[in-house]
């Protein structure tokens, strides 16, 4: 997917492939079944990782300097202070 192509709903895509594991746990499918299912869920599984390295870019704080607050980029590993 390039930057600007738009993900699918990250909470539907994490629902799909919930649904996914549970039938894969549940043992019924064909090995034929099984294979496709599997195929699914790691392209659902790419999704939303792709979904969430989006948000993770996205994610902000707000910083109290000096009485005014400014925006900056959150970097990953940081604590609040």
């Amino acid at each position: 997917m390039t930057e600007n192509t738009p993900l699918p709903n990250f909470e539907a895509t994490l629902a799909e492939l919930e649904q996914i594991v549970q039938q894969m746990e549940n043992g019924q499918q064909s090995l034929e079944e099984a294979l496709s299912t599997f195929q699914r869920g790691m392209e659902l599984s790419r999704l939303c990782e792709a979904g969430l390295k989006n948000a993770e870019q996205r994610v902000e704080r707000l910083v109290s300097e000096n009485g005014s607050y400014r925006v900056e980029p959150f970097k990953a590993g940081e604590q609040d202070s």
